[in-house]
């Protein structure tokens, strides 16, 4: 499954190691980082989603403590 979230607050070498980190989440297929569009891209698998996007917001709190992940 592939779904689209608003990623605000993120500088651009902090972008790349989020979409690394997020990349290693277990059932993570994919995930990409558009900071001129403010979106992350995250590719994943249907069953593991609410663990998926908890992990991703640890992430982004630890990586880039002013980032925030909208989930629409």
């Amino acid at each position: 499954m592939i779904k689209k979230y608003k990623l605000t607050d993120v500088c651009p070498g902090c972008s790349r190691k989020l979409e690394s980190a997020i990349k290693n989440i277990d059932g993570v297929n994919d995930a990409r980082i558009s900071i001129m569009s403010e979106q992350l891209l995250l590719d994943f698998e249907n069953n593991a989603f609410d663990d998926i996007i908890k992990e991703v917001e640890k992430l982004c709190k630890r990586i880039e403590p002013d980032c925030m992940l909208v989930i629409e």
